[in-house]
This record gives structure tokens, sequence and C-alpha cells, in this order.
């Protein structure tokens, strides 16, 4: 009985108990921050085709293309990694939060999670190993939750991770049908001209541009398409292929260089349909829309279409005078399409492109 002292043990054991318990509130408080921001930002970017990418998406992804930018500069084998890294990159990080975040939710309570063999606690690799297994194999019987509470947690967590299997594989798939469809619309215009003189003059029969109006219509119409897609997953905004005649944001250039060639450079007289070039170039404004969040304007606008290219086809033109005159009003826009192919890892068309 010597030396005895009753009040040390129950001081001890309370202290512990205190300073465990902010602990384990504070573990769950974290796993539950994680899990709403991985599943807000999955259905978000996912799900809500107003608003594009997620915050932490829209983070993620432009962080890691600057990165991409300043360790490849504009080599085209470096940037073409970057749609698929990024789109990789996206996947991950909402996995590992709802990973990470069911296991802090079950280090969370202090029977939460039990051994089916009486081995001791739980460690952090087993409830690791748990919240793994719960969301994608529905566990294999080495642990079980303590009670019925536990029980839901691990139902939503086997929940949670069917969730982001079904989203996660429907937006891989959205993103590779936006990627062919970059690809095809590219061929298109490109496949025409490689710079909107080149574009006009392809179109001029001599007299008129007559054969012009149904492909005008039909690249317009993938032109909406495509920016439709690029507003509901900005992600393809990183995706860049190494062949020039696949670069969608080379195309959009040169097609809306082409559309200002004929409504402001080509007397109305000679002009085709107005109506399809109004909508065309509206179709082009959306498009370069789809980016306002996340490019700026390039400091100055690109340099001016050359008029005499026109003139030597044969192409009835404006003045030089009027014709600048345009392209002032237009100058904003013009620098929008700057900023996006520089953005693309792309140079602005030139005389050598012919």
């Amino acid at each position: 009985m010597a030396g005895f002292s009753p009040f040390v043990p129950v001081s001890s054991a309370v202290g512990t108990v205190q300073s465990i318990e902010p602990v384990r509130l504070l573990s769950l408080a974290i796993g539950v921050a994680c899990l709403l921001v991985a599943i807000v930002d999955l259905f978000w970017t996912t799900l809500w085709d107003d608003k594009g990418a997620g915050p932490l998406s829209s983070r993620l992804m432009t962080s890691a293309w600057h990165r991409l930018r300043t360790v490849g500069g504009d080599r085209g084998s470096v940037l073409s990694l970057g749609g698929p890294l990024i789109l990789a990159l996206n996947l991950l990080t909402w996995v590992g939060l709802i990973w990470l975040g069911w296991t802090l939710v079950f280090a969370g309570g202090e029977n939460a999670l039990v051994h089916s063999r009486p081995t001791g606690p739980v460690t952090w690799i087993g409830r690791f190993y748990f919240v793994a297994q719960t969301m994608f194999t529905m566990g294999n019987g080495d642990f079980y939750p303590g009670s019925s509470a536990w029980q839901i947690a691990a139902s939503l967590t086997t929940a949670s991770g069917m969730l982001f299997v079904t989203l996660g594989v429907s937006y891989v798939i959205s993103v590779l049908e936006g990627v062919i469809g970059r690809r095809s619309y590219a061929n298109s215009v490109l496949g025409v001209g490689k710079r909107g003189e080149t574009f006009v003059t392809t179109g001029w029969n001599g007299e008129d541009f007559d054969q012009f109006h149904h492909l005008l219509d039909s690249l317009s119409a993938e032109l909406s398409d495509l920016g439709a897609q690029h507003k509901i997953h900005p992600i393809l905004h990183y995706y860049r292929s190494e062949d020039l005649l696949d670069s969608s944001a080379r195309a959009v250039v040169v097609f809306d260089e082409a559309l200002t060639l004929l409504r402001f450079g080509i007397p109305e007289e000679h002009r085709p349909n107005s109506a399809l070039i109004g909508s065309a170039r509206s179709n082009a404004k959306s498009y370069l829309e789809a980016y306002t969040d996340t490019i700026e304007p390039a400091d100055r606008a690109p340099p001016a279409p050359d008029l005499d290219r026109l003139r030597e086809a044969g192409v009835p033109t404006v003045s030089d005078e009027e014709f600048a005159d345009a392209l002032d009003d237009l100058e904003e826009r013009r620098r929008q399409l700057r900023a996006v192919i520089e953005a693309s890892g792309r140079k602005w068309p030139s005389k050598k492109d012919d």
C-alpha cells in the first residue's frame, strides 16, 4: 500500500480521454470536409452542363497546364500529354479525397471498425484497407463496423465508390468524344485552308461564293457543338495534338479570320449568304466565350489578314482603309483569338503556312 496514490491513474485516464476525443472529432470533421469537397466537385464537373469544371478541378487543370508549359515550353511532344495527364489527375484527386475522407471518418469513432479476429486495435493501414475494399469490392471480412451507425457509414462508402465509378466513366467517355469532335472539326477547316486568306480564295469560283454556302453551314454547326463541349468540359482546352491538322484552336482562328474577310473584306454584292456568315460568327464568339474564365485576351491584336492575297486570286475586296476600320472594331475579339491559340502552344497562321 506504500506509495499508492488513487488520484494518479484517475487523472491520467481522464487526461487520456480528454486528449483522444478532440482528435477523433477533428478526424471526423476533416473526413466529412474531404468527402463534401470531392463529391460536390465531382457532381459539378460531370453533371452541371452550364458551369464547366468544379472549383477544385478548375484550379487543378490550370495549375497542371501552366507547370507543363513551364517544363515543356511549346514542344508538341510534351504538350500533347497535357489533356490525358490532367484527366488522370482529376480522377485520382476525386478518388483520393473520397478514400481519405472515409478513412478519417472511420477514425473518428472509437469502435467504428473492429477486427474479425481479436488481434488488437485497428491501425490506420487497416482503415485505409477497409475503405478501399468497401468502396470497390464490398469488403473481405477482415474488419467490420462496430455498430449499426457505422454499418450505415460503410454502406455509404460503397455507394460513394459506385458513384465515382459511374460518373467517372461517363465523364471520360464524354471528354474523349469531345476530343474526337475537335479533331474532326480541325481536319474539316484546315483541309480547306491553313490561313483565313487561303480558306476564302478556295471558295471563290471566279464569280461568287455560292459553293461556300453548304460548307459554311456545316462548319458553323460543328463549331456550335464544339463550343458547347468546351463550355461543359473545359478540360478540352488542354488537349493538344502534335499534328497541325488536328489543332482545333488553329482551325477556329482560320475559320474566324475567313469569316472576317468574307464579312468585312468583300463587297456586299459578292459576299456569301449574310445569314450564314452571321450565324457562323455568332458560333465562333460562343466558342471564344468558353475560354473567358480561363484565358485573358492577348496584349495586342494579331497581324491583319492580307487583302492582297485575295486580290491576287481575283477576289474583289473593299479598300484597305475600310477594312482597317472594321478590324479596329474587332480588336477585342481578335485579341481573344490570339490568346486562345497561344495558350494551346500554337503560333498565329502566317504566309509560310500556305
